[in-house]
Order: structure tokens, then C-alpha cells, then sequence
């Protein structure tokens, strides 16, 4: 060991040569003295030390107590100290004694890495399944319970034991507390991206409403629509529990709170989509106007779908009537379990397609075109049934003039579901909607001359039983009277405007017409847009928002009187969608649920980054 004490013939020249250039006292050197780089020598394992690189710096470790020493203890008598200090019975040990030590560390730091790769792997597994049981709305405890379990069997059954404990497949972390902060987890990188995206767009639209769930815990839901990537997005916003009343200014005050706390700005704000309740509503107190007072420029929209139920509710009290017994027949069976099996057993027997009447509820949209289509079909089978039953009922449905109206109910009503489901779905706009509405109006027109001229083709069940039972069509003076009243109701509730004509210059810019309601300035890029060959192929090949969010950039006052259109909501679909899922969430085993990271989760059309969150995890593993 004696041979690193004493300075060999090159350690020798460049002490001499350090010398030389060293400048008199009192005189500094203009070059900087470079830092002396200490490095390992093989030789440093004699002394029972090997290397390990900390950062950038490859420093001494002992193979005895693995202790790691600073770089500047790579000198062999600070080496040599440690070992007659620390482990003075192993001073005297020959090399190859400290050579079989080096040995075992290097295996031990092969297991080391091996068991911190297979942890990452586990974490980032742990991440996938909690994801996956967010999107499926499954209770966190199935991934420990079920999923993990069943992974398990799987791999031991298609390989073998040593396979599973090879993979570390019992180590991935899944407990009750772990999946929920893992779903936290998600959801805030969900939420961080989404406000990111939103901040960077130009503009964004809100669709906003209220409503209890099982738990009785009203929730407020809003959604958000802005730019991104070329085309139009919508996502969740937040959903955040009302914890008082849902008065106009609770409702302002949680909304700005989050814009704000987002950064995001109320000027950027384009359009809000509500319902007709007067808290969301109102004109000079409502939510509508404390956001108008933020965003002047904002355009409110009444959710055009409860618009069309409002407008389509009113029956004349025939009709009414016909309505009421229909509730009532429906009532009798399926709230009475015995009599539900009875007359499920009838419709077996006599061949019927279905066996079951359908329960009304005035709260969703569908539910009167489908009742009344269902009883109509079974109109045969329930006459039977109260017959052997001897409710009062039997003698409706041997009456032609109530049979007659059933009929045209079914009929009218199918023909509004359909309408209904037309608005529905994600990605609608006031333009596309507002044609659908045109198109229905004129369809009412056209049914009120058919039936001036005594023609009952348009509606389907009422003409095929006027023609097979032969009756007279008595009830013709009635449905006269509603397709009217329809009208009225629709005219107020949508009113009259030539929609297609109205959103032309914006849904088909090539069509030739200059609109006249434009500013000059934006009539001028309205030319400019519709002489560009260019742009015409882009309006053939991309979407409606997409077109004109490419041309906002080189156009941008007529884009964004496009944009203004385009980006408000038009109903308060996805809202109503919402509710839903929370309601297949959050039920009575799981009513203390955090409802809003689940639900961003499950809804939303952002991915988790997984990579950004494992790194976080191991960086902070008690966070």
C-alpha cells in the first residue's frame, strides 16, 4: 500500500512543471487555474473502496460499509484511513478478499435497480387499472378485490408462479385509498391541461345547470367550449356542490370563482347556455345577467331542447284526458308486481312482441312518445287484461274516439322524439339547430293542409287504424286543433325567422350572396374569403368550426363574428348528460364520494399524462 504514498515519475514531472509556471509572489497569472479532477483508479480496490457516480461526480464508496465519501477523498491516504479507522480488523485483508466484496456489491446494486424498475412499473400499472375503474364508474375497491386478483390467476394459469413473481404482479399498489388518490391525481393533470388549453384559445363558451342527485346534493355542472388545435373542443369544466341555496348570485359566485382561480378571463367569454329557470334566466337578476354584467359582449341562449318540450307540453283537454288514462293503465300495472307478471304472462300467451308497459316521467324528454307508442301497440292486450281484471278502464279501449286519439298521440309524439333526438349530442351549434327547428315548422304546415284536405298519411298509426277498423275519423276537428296550437307554441317559443337563409353567408360562404346585415369591412373579407379557391376546397374537406377557425387567422373580424355564432351552446345536452353519469357514480353505497374527480375522469376527452404523474409520485412518494 506504501506505492500510493509516494509520488510516481509522472505525478513527479507535473509537480515540476506546476512549479515552473507558477508566477512570482505578488504577480497574478492571467489564466485561471483550472479545478483538479480527481478520478478512480482500479487500484483504490486494494484499499476496499469502488466508484459510484452521484450526479456528474464519480466519488469513492466503501465495499465494507457502503459508505460514500466526497470527491475530494479520492486520495489513497484518506482511503487508506477510512479502512484503519472504520474497519481496522480488515486492514490487513489481501485483495482478492476486497475483489470478492466488489463483486457482491455490483450484484446487489443489479437487484437494486431491478426492484426500482419494477416498482415504476408497478406505480405506472396502478395509474392504467385506477384509470380504467374511473372510466368504467366501478368502486375503487374491485381493483384489489377483483381486477388484481383475477390478473394474477390469469398469469398463473397461462404461465406459472415464478412468472407472477417475476412480473412483481402482487406489488402493484391498488388499495381503496390508493385508487382514489390516484383518480386525484388524474383529474387535477386533466383539469391543469384543459385550463391551459382554454387560456390559449381566443375565445370560449359556457353551457351551466344545477340539479340534486340521490344523495339530495346539489351540484353545479358546467362545461366549457374553446378553440384548440384548429377546431372546436368542449369538455367538463368542473362540478362543484351547491352547499346553500342555488340562488342567482351562489351560482355567479362559484363560476367566477373558478374562472378566476383558472385564469381565465370573463372578456374571452362568448356565450352561456342555460334552462329556463328564472335563478338562471332572469333578465335583470338572474344568472344571465350578473354574467352580462362580467361579459357584456356574452350571448345567452335558452337550451333550445327545453325549449322544444316546453313548447310541445300543452295538449287540449281531450287529448288530456286521453293522456291521463294512458298514465292511469300504465300505473295500475307496473306499480302492482302481481299484476305486472299477469299481464306479462297474457302477452306471452297472445304473442305480443312485448310484455311490459313503459313508466312516464314528465322529467324526461322521451318518455310521453314512448309510453304512448307502447300502449298503443299493446292497446289489444290491455284491453283483455282489464276485461278479466274488471277495471273501468276496459271500456277506453273498446272506444273508437279514445282508441282514435291514442293513436294520433303516439303518432305526434313519435314524430316530436324524433325532433328531440336531432338536437341531441355533442359538437351542436345555434346555426345547425336553428334549421332543424325551420325544417319542423314548415313540416306543421304541411300536416295542417293534408288534414284541411281531409288526408291522414302524415301520421302513421292514426291512417293505418282509420283503415283497418273502417271508423269514422271522428277525432279530425281535435288533432286540427293541436297541429294549430303547435304552431302558436313553436312560434313563441322559436320565433319566426328564416334560419337558413339567416346563417347562409355562414354555413355555405360559397354560395354566392353577399350578406347585407355585415359591416362593410366584414362584407370586404366575406369577398375575399368566397374568391379564394384555396379556402373552398378547405370548407369541401374540414368541419363547419374547423373552416372558420382557419379563417380567424388571415380574416379575423369576419372569423370572429363566425366564431360567435359557432361557439355558444345550443342546448344544455352534455350538462344533462353529466347528471347522468353522477348518477351511476355516486349512489347510496357511495354517497361520500368526491363526485368532481370521477367524474372529470370518467367524461373526460383529455388522457392523463401517466409519465409526468409517475415521475411526481416517486419525486414526492408521500404526497
Amino acid at each position: 500500500m506504501e506505492k500510493f504514498l509516494a509520488l510516481g515519475p509522472k505525478r513527479k514531472a507535473a509537480a515540476a512543471a506546476a512549479a515552473a509556471t507558477t508566477p512570482p509572489a505578488g504577480i497574478s497569472s492571467r489564466t485561471p487555474t483550472l479545478a483538479k479532477t480527481r478520478r478512480f483508479d482500479d487500484a483504490f480496490v486494494g484499499l476496499g473502496f469502488t466508484s459510484v457516480m452521484v450526479g456528474a461526480e464519480e466519488r469513492p464508496q466503501c465495499l465494507l460499509c457502503l459508505k460514500v465519501l466526497a470527491v475530494e477523498s479520492l486520495k489513497p491516504n484518506k482511503l487508506k484511513r477510512h479502512l484503519e479507522t472504520t474497519h481496522p480488523e480488515h486492514k490487513n485483508k489481501p485483495i482478492d478478499f476486497f475483489r470478492e466484496e466488489l463483486l457482491k456489491v455490483r450484484a446487489q446494486r443489479r437487484s437494486f435497480t431491478k426492484l426500482a424498475s419494477t416498482t415504476a412499473n408497478a406505480q405506472f400499472a396502478s395509474y392504467k387499472m385506477s384509470y380504467l375503474l374511473a372510466q368504467a364508474k366501478k368502486p375503487h375497491t374491485d381493483g384489489e378485490e377483483v381486477i388484481l386478483p383475477a390478473v394474477i390467476e390469469i398469469v398463473r394459469i397461462m404461465g406459472d408462479e415464478a412468472t407472477v413473481n417475476k412480473l412483481g404482479l402482487k406489488s402493484i399498489p391498488l388499495s381503496n385509498n390508493t385508487v382514489s388518490r390516484r383518480i386525484h391525481d388524474m383529474a387535477e393533470d386533466i383539469e391543469e391541461q384543459l385550463t391551459d388549453r382554454v387560456r390559449a384559445s381566443t375565445w370560449f363558451a359556457l353551457q351551466v345547470d344545477e340539479a340534486t342527485d340521490s344523495n339530495k346534493d346539489c351540484l353545479l355542472i358546467t362545461y366549457i367550449r374553446f378553440i384548440d388545435s384548429g377546431d372546436m373542443r368542449e369538455d367538463l369544466l368542473f362540478c362543484k356542490e351547491l352547499k346553500t341555496r342555488a340562488t342567482a348570485n351562489e351560482l355567479f359566485r362559484m363560476i367566477d370563482t373558478y374562472i378566476r382561480g383558472a385564469n381565465l378571463k370573463w372578456e374571452c367569454c362568448v356565450g352561456v347556455c342555460t334552462d329556463g329557470a328564472q335563478a338562471m334566466a332572469g333578465k335583470r337578476s338572474g344568472l344571465q345577467a350578473l354574467i352580462k354584467g362580467a361579459s357584456p359582449n356574452v350571448q345567452w341562449t335558452h337550451c333550445m331542447i327545453h325549449r322544444e318540450a316546453l313548447a310541445s307540453k300543452q295538449l287540449s283537454p281531450d287529448l288530456n284526458a286521453v293522456m291521463t288514462d294512458v298514465i292511469a293503465t300504465v300505473n295500475y300495472i307496473k306499480t302492482r308486481p302481481v299484476k305486472a307478471r299477469l299481464f306479462a304472462a297474457l302477452c306471452g300467451e297472445m304473442g305480443s312482441k312485448h310484455t311490459a308497459v313503459l313508466f312516464h316521467s314528465d322529467a324526461r324528454w322521451l318518455s310521453r312518445g314512448k309510453v304512448l307508442s307502447r300502449v298503443f301497440e299493446l292497446r289489444e292486450e290491455i284491453r283483455v287484461f282489464f276485461e278479466e281484471e274488471g277495471h273501468a278502464l276496459a271500456t277506453r279501449y273498446n272506444d273508437e274516439h279514445f282508441l282514435l286519439a291514442l293513436a294520433y298521440l303516439s303518432d305526434v309524439f313519435q314524430k316530436l322524439n324524433e325532433l328531440n333526438l336531432q338536437m341531441q349530442g355533442p359538437s351542436t351549434h345555434i346555426p345547425q339547430l336553428a334549421a332543424k327547428m325551420q325544417s319542423f315548422s314548415k313540416k306543421l304546415e304541411l300536416w295542417g293542409q293534408r288534414l284541411e284536405e281531409g288526408h291522414t298519411d302524415s301520421f302513421q298509426n292514426l291512417h293505418a287504424f282509420l283503415e283497418t277498423t273502417g271508423c269514422q275519423n271522428s277525432i279530425l276537428t281535435c288533432v286540427q286543433s293541436h297541429i294549430s296550437a303547435l304552431q302558436l307554441h313553436f312560434q313563441k317559443y322559436f320565433p319566426t325567422t328564416d334560419a337558413v337563409a339567416h346563417y347562409e353567408w355562414l354555413t355555405d360562404p360559397f354560395s354566392g350572396r353577399t350578406p347585407a346585415h355585415l359591416s362593410v369591412a366584414e362584407q370586404e373579407q366575406f369577398i375575399d374569403v368566397t374568391s379564394d379557391i384555396g379556402l373552398k376546397q378547405q370548407f369541401r374537406a374540414k368541419s363547419l368550426p374547423a373552416f372558420w377557425v382557419g379563417v380567424e387567422k388571415d380574416y379575423p373580424l369576419l372569423g370572429g363574428k363566425a366564431m360567435s355564432i359557432l361557439l355558444p351552446f345550443a342546448t344544455s345536452y352534455l350538462c344533462e348528460v353529466g347528471f347522468s353519469r353522477v348518477a351511476s357514480i355516486k349512489n347510496k353505497y357511495r354517497s361520500r364520494l368526491g363526485i368532481e374527480s370521477e367524474l372529470r375522469v370518467a367524461i373526460s376527452k383529455l388522457s392523463p399524462r401517466f409519465q409526468k404523474l409517475c415521475a411526481e409520485r416517486q419525486a414526492h412518494p408521500s404526497h
